[in-house]
């Protein structure tokens, strides 16, 4: 993506099946499992960048000695941060007299021994980048299995009334945020199984101290869970430690955010993305599982580990969104599918250059689109091998070899045009300087374009608030003198808000919905904008449940070829010699590409949840309004 987009962020969970003896024998280091979440965090890096935490837990300590142990940070390589606190905790314990080629010592005396471990990577939508935003939190007691650690991929739509459940219940929450809200929902019925069993086993006669080892044997974590998240509407991936052991991840039941886990006799490990787990453990595809919509992946304190459905799943919705551009492209499914968007591009990217091969350029808007370009280039070439056939038929026999030559070696041309220049993003922070500087975060590729004559193709993996475009790579690439610049998107026009995980919420941030607002009053048709926002005005109020999108209206007037074409008007530059031209995915063919992914309500405005259609009129309520304010 040619843009900086917040997303979601990434968990990682690790816990080690066996005691620190066996990893040092069989690894030659206690310090595996610890490792191994630094290589699962590392690896996700990409999807948090804002801060990053990790809390660890010890199961076998006696009464009297700190167990639970968190780092956090928000440094500018928080993950680096975290690892070099532990490391360096870790040092001055041994040089006070530890011992630390003592695996007893070093599970009794150093933190992040233990054999629970859980890691979080933040990319923030809502909050000041403090660590008090930053996972995992906790909800601390005496009672260790009271005692509650969560960090979790996860936007509610909802947030008010699940606050208004927490004050009805008696509560008294320290903030406003879905974090405090999750944590204090999941812990108040954590407090109350335990209560539950407290009171059953207490009429049996056991004493305080077995009640204790009981409730930590028989504590039902898929009951908990499934009333605490009765209420929830949004996209979650949530992972949990209780602090006697057992441990959980939690996914929504549309599938909307992604969790993935593996298991053998040594080590269980949960992370967003698959392609983590099989580099970090060195395992096949088909060993890493996905935990399915609506289902809970439970690893209790005596090592059992079973999956159990505790909200019942709905039409699949995970965001196809997430596989065009943030996940890591090196998942085998996620590979092809972004090679497959672009192949599908290709009969009308050839239509638009008129088929002409000897004077047009392909090339791709660096990093992420480079694999649909591959897609696009593989469905270029097949279309020549179809029509270097059909040209050698239509001779019947009749060519010189001269003329076969001529037809064979027709074959398109490719070329590295725009290099990005990842390093000058670090200075670009305040807004009196950015449009200065993001007009050099790309340089290009001089002397491979004839003047004037060659059209240029650039594929990008999609075009979201068109500002890096029109600020810098247009203008860039016409320097290069083309005779046009076809940008071409692998994703469809992205026109309604997330509010699942993504900072996407406001409308105004979107070209696609800038454009069809300007052809509205292009064609005379402003009134529209002040119908659809008395709808979204009407309903304000309403149960989440009885919410239309009524922003839908504003782009129905308009085919998805018109707002391209204004789109493409808004993005070119007043000094651009160049006629410029931008083409979507349609989304027939991102269906077609992403088959098992199908939310796309960021391109059709068909939201999962109903908290979805409550948020978009909000925002667009928030634009008429002009104000700046988050929608949910």
């Amino acid at each position: 993506m040619s843009e900086l987009i917040k997303h979601e962020c990434g968990i990682a969970l690790v816990r080690l099946l066996k005691p620190l003896s066996y990893y040092k024998e069989n690894y030659g280091t206690w310090e595996y499992g610890l490792n191994k979440l630094y290589l699962l965090m590392e690896k996700q890096h990409n999807r948090g960048q804002d801060g990053a935490g990790i809390v660890n837990l010890k199961i076998n300590l006696d009464p009297g000695n700190h167990y639970i142990h968190r780092f956090r940070s928000i440094k500018q390589n928080p993950i680096k941060d975290v690892f070099d606190k532990v490391k360096k905790t870790g040092r001055k314990l041994a040089r006070d007299g530890g011992k630390p080629k003592d695996l007893d010592w070093v599970y009794h005396n150093l933190p992040f021994s233990g054999e629970l471990s859980l890691g979080h990577l933040r990319y923030g939508t809502f909050g000041k980048n403090s660590l008090a935003f930053v996972h995992p939190v906790v909800r601390q007691n005496n009672w260790k299995s009271r005692n509650l650690m969560l960090a979790g991929n996860f936007n509610l739509t909802n947030t008010n009334e699940l606050f208004d459940v927490l004050i009805n219940l008696g509560q008294h929450p320290k903030a406003y945020t879905d974090t405090v809200t999750v944590l204090e929902k999941v812990g108040h019925f954590l407090d109350e199984e335990n209560q539950l069993l407290f009171r059953n086993y207490k009429n049996e006669g056991y004493t305080n101290i077995e009640i204790s080892d009981l409730i930590e044997k028989n504590l039902d974590i898929p009951n908990l869970l499934e009333r605490a998240s009765k209420d929830w509407d949004g996209g979650y991936a949530i992972a949990g430690l209780i602090g006697h052991g057992d441990a959980f991840v939690i996914r929504d039941p549309w599938g909307i955010r992604p969790a993935h886990y593996y298991y053998n006799d040594e080590i269980a490990v949960v992370a967003s993305e698959r392609p983590v787990i099989q580099t970090v453990l060195n395992v096949p595809y088909q060993d890493v599982k996905e935990i399915n919509p609506g289902e809970a992946l439970i690893i209790k304190k005596d090592g059992r580990i079973y999956s159990q459905m505790v909200r019942v799943p709905h039409q699949r919705k995970s965001c196809s969104f997430e596989r065009i551009y943030f996940s890591r492209g090196s998942d085998r499914s996620i590979y092809r599918e972004r090679k497959d968007l672009g192949k599908l591009l290709t009969p009308t990217i050839l239509n638009a250059v008129d088929y002409d091969f000897e004077n047009t350029v392909f090339s791709y808007i660096p990093n992420t689109s480079e694999t649909a370009f591959y897609g696009m280039m593989d469905g270029i070439r097949s279309y020549l091998v179809d029509w270097k056939i059909e040209q050698i038929k239509k001779e019947n026999g009749h060519l010189t070899n001269e003329k076969i030559r001529e037809i064979i070696s027709v074959e398109p041309r490719m070329e590295k045009i725009a290099i990005k220049d990842v390093k000058l993003r670090t200075f670009i922070a305040d807004d009196a300087s950015r449009d200065d500087l993001v007009a050099h975060v790309y340089d290009v590729t001089y002397g491979v374009i004839q003047n004037e004559k060659d059209t240029l193709v650039v594929i990008d993996d999609s075009i979201v608030r068109g500002t890096t475009l029109k600020n810098s790579i247009i203008r860039i690439l016409d320097r290069l003198k083309p005779k046009k610049i076809i940008v071409v998107s692998s994703a469809p026009q992205i026109r309604y808000p997330d509010c699942y995980g993504i900072d996407m919420a406001r409308l105004d941030k979107f070209i696609a919905f800038n454009a069809a607002i300007a052809l509205l009053k292009d064609t005379g048709n402003e009134e529209i904008i002040d119908k659809v926002y008395k709808k979204c005005k009407n309903q304000e109020y309403l149960p989440k449940e009885e919410a239309v999108n009524y922003v839908k209206e504003i782009y129905r007037q308009f085919t998805a070829e018109q707002i391209s074409a204004k789109i493409a008007e808004l993005l070119t530059p007043e000094d651009c010699d160049a006629k410029v031209e931008i083409i979507y995915q349609s989304i027939e063919n991102l269906h077609k590409a992403c088959p098992n992914d199908t939310g796309d309500w960021y391109f059709t405005g068909d939201y999962p949840t109903p908290g979805g259609n409550k948020v978009v009129n909000a925002s667009f309520i928030n634009f008429v309004e002009g104000v700046d304010r988050r929608a949910y």
